[in-house]
């Protein structure tokens, strides 16, 4: 009588499989087809922008009127927790090209600018992966505070080597 009983509670648990199994196969078939009609752009896709007489498919946007103002190089002596002994710095600032000799006779101050502030900073910080990144925007800001904002765009490293 024991083995009549269990074979109906097999059965039925045989039954309740399969519509988990399908269940989990379908899913997977709609997340599938979702990423693949968003991927592809079916939905959800930004709406695209008309080609104009103007501007053709083919046509490369005009290089922006800029000019590149060079910096003198910097050799900074760094303090004694450091592993390396100095940094040489050099870089290029870009100005619109309107703006270039204002920028230009504003060079001492840019300089005293970087210099001052890659003497104050801890040898840790320029040894750190993401240093270059981090310096580059507060160089660029300081620079910016001195010439104007609008007077120059970017603050291009050249050359930072730590020997």
């Amino acid at each position: 009588m024991s083995e009549e009983e269990t074979a109906p509670d097999e059965a039925e648990k045989k039954k309740s499989k399969l519509p988990l199994i399908l269940g989990v196969v379908l899913g997977l078939a709609g997340a599938g087809g979702g990423f693949f009609a968003v991927s592809s752009g079916m939905i959800l896709a930004p709406e695209s922008a008309e080609v104009t007489d103007e501007t053709a498919p083919g046509d490369v946007p005009a290089i922006p009127d800029v000019a590149f103002v060079p910096v003198e190089p910097l050799v900074i002596s760094l303090r004694a927790p450091a592993q390396s002994k100095h940094l040489r710095f050099r870089a290029e600032l870009e100005v619109p090209s309107s703006f270039q000799a204002e920028v230009e006779k504003l060079l001492p101050r840019v300089v005293d600018v970087l210099n001052s502030y890659l003497r104050a900073l801890d040898p840790a910080d320029l040894e750190s992966a993401s240093a270059l990144t981090r310096l580059r925007a507060q160089m660029l800001r300081r620079v910016q505070t001195v010439a104007g904002q609008d007077r120059v765009n970017d603050l291009l490293v050249m050359e930072f080597v730590l020997n």
